[in-house]
């Protein structure tokens, strides 16, 4: 059997954090397998929960906060498995979980990715993933499929080609990261999963999802439901992601549609949810990208 890696990354967040791993040994793997904790930077009163953290646990800690692929670069750096399996701290295991994701991945030698299906923690029974569709290059849009539907076993027994993986949750071979590399880490937040899998479809591997195999997200406890943080780099890393990814008509007609359609609706967006301090962050975000490489590494936020 294959050696899988668990890659996970705590920010501020030890309760979450702890909930997970005791998840992981509830419902652990059958193959071998190895925990990776990253702790990015947190306060020393969260980190300190971890000093007594089992001995089999390798508990990496960065004096700074890396980012969402900087962190779990970190983590892949030490890795040893054949697959990589990547998730949130804020999310638990279910029973069979890494196994059914590893068997995805040992039958279709092609792939190297996977998702699993994921429902939200708060509401067991409500999907947020069971897949995405493909991008539209000329807006940077698609749907995550089933998000906020019931789950009544609509989505059951899927195993197969998505458009993207959920960042959430997404096992990696150890292949494919040869081939590609690790994540963009001048992302910081958001968007960095969709380049990954970008350029690791370019090289030649499929992305997929499992639904038979499940997972519960606790949704955004890193950076709140609505934060200026959030809008940030969830603007400025759209743009990014078109920038490197996009051909260059893809890109003449985005930036059109972004400039025009996108900035006003999220104008008046902000005005009605009397939000108008993110009027300067959108601006902001946009800012970064007429005056950065698509590979700088200058995060145009304060993160204090």
């Amino acid at each position: 059997m294959p050696l899988l890696s668990i890659i996970t990354v705590n920010y501020n967040q030890p309760e979450a954090t702890l909930q997970l791993l005791d998840s992981i040994a509830a419902y652990p793997p059958a193959c071998s397998y190895e925990v990776i904790l990253v702790d990015n930077g947190s306060r020393p009163e969260s980190a300190e929960q971890f000093k007594y953290l089992n001995k089999d646990i390798l508990f990496i800690q960065s004096e700074k906060n890396l980012g969402f692929a900087g962190g779990n670069n970190l983590g892949i750096a030490r890795a040893s498995g054949e697959y990589l399996f990547l998730v949130n701290n804020d999310t638990e295991f279910t029973p069979r979980l890494a196994d059914t994701l590893i068997e995805t991945l040992r039958r279709h030698p092609r792939a190297g990715m996977v998702s699993p299906k994921i429902l939200y923690h708060d509401d067991k029974h409500m999907l947020q993933y069971a897949g995405f569709t493909p991008m539209n290059y000329f807006t940077c849009r698609n749907a995550c499929i089933g998000q906020f539907e019931r789950d009544m076993g609509q989505f059951d027994s899927i195993e197969a080609a998505t458009g993207f993986v959920h960042g959430a949750a997404m096992m990696v071979t150890r292949q494919a990261i040869e081939v590609a590399g690790v994540m963009a880490e001048n992302y910081f937040l958001y968007y960095e999963e969709m380049d990954w899998c970008d350029r690791i479809r370019r090289a030649g591997f499929d992305i997929m999802v499992n639904t038979n195999a499940v997972i519960f997200h606790k949704e955004s406890l890193a950076v709140g439901r609505n934060s200026a943080l959030k809008e940030y780099f969830m603007n400025r890393n759209r743009l990014l992601f078109i920038r490197r990814n996009a051909d260059w008509y893809h890109r003449i007609v985005f930036w059109t549609y972004f400039l025009t359609f996108v900035a006003a609706r999220n104008m008046l967006t902000y005005i009605k949810n009397k939000n108008p301090s993110f009027i300067g962050v959108f601006w902001r975000a946009v800012w970064w990208n007429f005056t950065n490489k698509p590979d700088s590494s200058r995060l145009g936020f304060s993160l204090k």
